[in-house]
């Protein structure tokens, strides 16, 4: 697994906000592969595993945040 890159705090609050509002997102990520995935999906939990955060999907998709290109079309922000 590659080094874990913490994703921006504002960031990390609008996804909070997201899955507590409960409603579908359009989310652009890249695969453990580094192909470029796109799905729409409410966000169930984010979470952290070995240092590294999460994000479940209603799918049953998990995304480490450092994989994500775009949340509603707006794009991941530099860290904090």
């Amino acid at each position: 697994m590659d080094h874990y890159q913490p994703i921006s705090c504002d960031f990390y609050d609008e996804l909070e906000a997201r899955a507590t509002l409960r409603r579908s997102c359009h989310i652009e990520f890249r695969d453990a592969s580094g192909q470029v995935q796109t799905t729409e999906a409410v966000i169930k939990d984010l979470y952290i595993r070995s240092k590294v955060e999460y994000m479940l999907l209603s799918t049953g998709l998990d995304i480490r945040l450092d994989h994500l290109i775009s949340v509603d079309g707006k794009p991941l922000p530099e860290t904090c």
